[in-house]
């Protein structure tokens, strides 16, 4: 898929995700995801809680989308990726966020669940760039993409930051409506280092280029984050980043999946980071177990959309 592609044309037979839906969204049909013709944003703010390379000192200049095309029962966001709060931008304004994220001087700019606006994004890169966007770009994904959507992006991006949420079918079928997962996931992020290659990093710590790819561990099924390392580490060993989130909290439908109404334990958490150390794994984040805490979702009330 070339990048002409991905203009706003593309939007009147949306093929963007997995779910490939087909809908004109330009004569305002909805997708599966719920997107529309414009983007929507729900908040706009410097967030600190990413991981440092993202984060910096000032935090991370995050654009948060509405919207979104898994259907995780367990989504700490549900409010704007199922409930579709938000407000809806223009390109124009979109770019002017962008810029205005950098006056305030966040470390990157921080796309949140870009997926199902990659056209409005990108046209609005492409206008901040040319008024002088000069923040590294990183595309916050669920890692539910095409590869095909990746390599046409890529030369607008400079960081992919992809979750690998499951390996298993049954998982990914039972929490987030996504059989196939794994495999657009795993083809996505083999076409997001294609395109970066090995992580670059600026002087002050920054991400500059490269992919981090995060893992949420759930609780119940350690073993298959291992199986998920396992696999990271056999394909790209060192040439990518891992940052193994401990943070979840059941939120939203959580209850209704098995097992999943209660938070991680100490010991699942670290039996997976145990079970990285031992496989040769050094570029990893972890997390202090405070932080699987409803405190840390943010409050998604507009800030920062519309002026």
């Amino acid at each position: 898929m070339s990048l002409e592609m991905l203009s706003m044309d593309a939007l009147a037979h949306c093929t963007l995700c997995p779910r490939r839906c087909g809908v004109n969204r330009l004569n305002g049909e909805l997708g599966y995801c719920g997107a529309g013709r414009l983007a929507r944003a729900a908040l706009v703010s410097l967030h600190p809680w990413e991981e440092p390379c993202i984060a910096g000192k000032n935090g991370a200049g995050t654009v948060f989308f509405s919207h979104c095309s898994l259907r995780c029962l367990f989504c700490q966001n549900a409010v704007i990726s199922h409930e579709e709060t938000g407000f809806d931008v223009t390109e124009e304004r979109l770019a002017e966020i962008f810029l205005e994220q950098q006056e305030r001087g966040a470390a990157t700019l921080d796309l949140v669940t870009p997926t199902h606006f990659a056209p409005q994004i990108l046209a609005a890169l492409r206008m901040a760039k040319s008024c002088g966007l000069t923040l590294p770009v990183v595309w916050n994904s669920s890692g539910y993409e095409r590869a095909e959507i990746i390599r046409a992006a890529a030369d607008e991006i400079d960081v992919f930051l992809p979750d690998l949420k499951y390996i298993d079918e049954k998982s990914a079928s039972e929490c987030s409506d996504a059989r196939e997962y794994f495999s657009y996931a795993s083809a996505a992020i083999e076409a997001m280092v294609e395109a970066k290659g090995a992580p670059v990093l600026r002087e002050d710590g920054i991400l500059a280029s490269g992919v981090l790819v995060r893992h949420l561990i759930l609780p119940g099924r350690r073993k298959e984050s291992m199986k998920i390392l396992d696999w990271l580490w056999a394909t790209f060993g060192d040439t990518i980043m891992l940052s193994l989130m401990g943070q979840y909290t059941p939120m939203y439908r959580a209850a209704e999946i098995k097992g999943m109404n209660r938070k991680l334990t100490t010991f699942e958490y670290e039996s997976v980071v145990g079970h990285a150390l031992d496989l040769g794994i050094t570029r990893c984040y972890v997390q202090e177990r405070g932080a699987a805490s409803e405190e840390f979702v943010p409050k998604f009330d507009g800030t920062g959309v519309i002026r």
